[in-house]
């Protein structure tokens, strides 16, 4: 370990963007080593922080001492006087230091401070002329000595690349940014109390597996050396969740990541958070009110209101929220009753009213799709974008999905639902399908489609099939994408502004 880095001459050797700032702040590096000082020591015990001070400052003894710790964000010095500004997790408070308080030999250590400093600081409390709530220095530990300046103030990291690349900058910089990602977390553990106090249990899944299923979606492949075998980054811990309700655990869920080798767009990235939960003898009607029930819960716990503002819109997702079956919704846009047309039918009415547009008929075989592929596509294309409000879109067509129950009043569709808000959709649900015979039917069509070339399409999963050989008791699942809930929760436009370190081209 050096105790003084003149030693660097070259410093782009080590640090490829090296500037004049960079060679100024190392000098005084080495001014602060030269003095005894360690300018990296291995702790500090901080007892207080900036909101603390700030939010009961009418009530603190004027002798009362404080020890605080933060980052320096300004600096202004005035002779023997100088302001600075300290940011800590939380927020900022002014710190004032006099010459006459700490005297002459640390007020030397002080010049040599800069912007982006991270400083402990011991004092009093008082409030100044303009009243501003300010901590009287006593003492200053330099606690870690920053050699690359800070991004300007008032015009941060502009470069949207640059900011998800250097995103501890861009949490420097703006505080809003930081408070994100703490709400996040705040959100994450309000899942999980959420659901533990609803009697279910936290469940761990495989990322790495030699099969995948549990959603439709193009695998990330890898191999694991020690078994000299290909295996697949999971899409969905469905299956493994249901497994192990067939186990005897009858509420389960899991909350973690999910790899899908797929488009990045605004809503979607090939890295996600997923939320699953089973619930035995429920249905999807049990899984509409436990997921508004948990929006509810989680909005409250952690923006203190169920409302929410996206692109300028604001909705509430207070439960409970509204139900409306696929079918109908085709209906009121487009005007074809697709429920009680036939396949033939509803391929005569698309044509005659031109309704596959150019950006919808890419990709799409008018005369090969099924009837259920006919709803899929006229529902995300005509109806998709105008659920603004929170909303369940119910009752899917019967070939939708190979994992669900058929619906109990109408064998052309199965009970499942999707949830909606500003147009994205937000989870997907079912009554699950627990028939044996018919899963394995289901999955073996899967199977084959994969073999014929559909990459979305999952293989044989005979351990599972297995396991509701044995018999799974009625059972309700629910998935939720927690990015997407963590997007309308702080307002943000974009699935990448609320992960904190997104894939960046290199």
């Amino acid at each position: 370990m050096y105790n003084n880095y003149a030693e660097l001459k070259n410093l782009q050797e080590i640090m490829q963007d090296a500037n004049e700032f960079n060679v100024e702040r190392i000098k005084k590096l080495n001014g602060i080593l030269d003095r005894g000082i360690n300018a990296y020591p291995y702790t500090f015990n901080p007892n207080s922080t900036s909101t603390y001070i700030l939010n009961n400052f009418e009530n603190i003894n004027p002798e009362e001492r404080f020890t605080i710790a933060g980052r320096i964000m300004l600096l202004r010095r005035m002779g023997k006087v100088t302001f600075l500004n300290l940011s800590d997790q939380d927020g900022n408070i002014q710190v004032y230091i006099s010459k006459n308080d700490i005297g002459e030999e640390a007020y030397e250590i002080i010049k040599l401070l800069d912007t982006g400093d991270i400083i402990g600081v011991e004092g009093t409390v008082f409030r100044t002329k303009t009243n501003e709530t300010t901590v009287k220095a006593s003492s200053i530990t330099i606690l870690s000595k920053s050699i690359r300046p800070l991004p300007e103030k008032y015009h941060g990291i502009q470069d949207a690349d640059l900011r998800l690349r250097h995103r501890s900058l861009d949490m420097i910089m703006n505080q809003e940014v930081r408070e994100r990602f703490m709400n996040r977390s705040r959100a994450m553990f309000a899942i999980r109390e959420f659901m533990t106090s609803r009697g279910f249990m936290e469940m761990d899944t495989p990322i790495l597996d030699t099969k995948y299923g549990g959603g439709e979606a193009k695998p990330f492949i890898t191999k694991v050396n020690a078994m000299d075998c290909e295996v697949f980054m999971n899409v969905s811990p469905e299956l493994y969740l249901k497994r192990l309700i067939v186990g005897g655990i009858d509420r389960v869920f899991s909350m973690g990541r999910s790899f899908r080798n797929e488009g990045i767009d605004r809503t979607h990235y090939p890295e996600f958070t997923l939320f699953e939960c089973y619930m035995a003898y429920a249905d999807y009607n049990d899984m509409m009110r436990l997921m508004e029930d948990l929006y509810e819960d989680v909005f409250l716990k952690v923006k203190g209101t169920t409302k929410a503002v996206y692109d300028g819109m604001e909705i509430d997702f207070k439960a409970p929220w509204k139900r409306e079956k696929m079918c109908n919704l085709v209906l009121r846009d487009t005007g074809i009753d697709v429920e009680r047309l036939t396949r033939d039918e509803i391929v005569t009415l698309v044509e005659e009213k031109s309704l596959l547009r150019e950006e919808i008929a890419e990709g799409f075989d008018l005369q090969e799709a099924n009837k259920g592929d006919l709803i899929l596509t006229l529902f995300e294309a005509y109806s998709e974008s105008k659920l603004i409000e929170p909303t369940f879109v119910i009752d899917f067509p019967l070939d939708s999905s190979p994992l669900c129950k058929v619906h109990r009043e109408n064998e052309e569709l199965i009970e499942r639902f999707e949830p909606y808000a500003f147009g994205v959709e937000l989870g997907n649900a079912y009554s699950e399908l627990n028939n044996p015979l018919r899963q394995r039917i289901l999955l073996h069509e899967q199977a084959d489609k994969l073999r014929a070339g559909l990459e979305t399409a999952s293989p044989m999963d005979e351990e599972f099939a297995v396991a509701i050989d044995v018999a799974m008791p009625p059972t309700g699942g629910l998935g939720i994408g927690i990015d997407r809930m963590m997007m309308f929760l702080t307002n943000s436009s974009s699935i990448r502004d609320i992960i904190a370190f997104p894939l960046v081209k290199r």
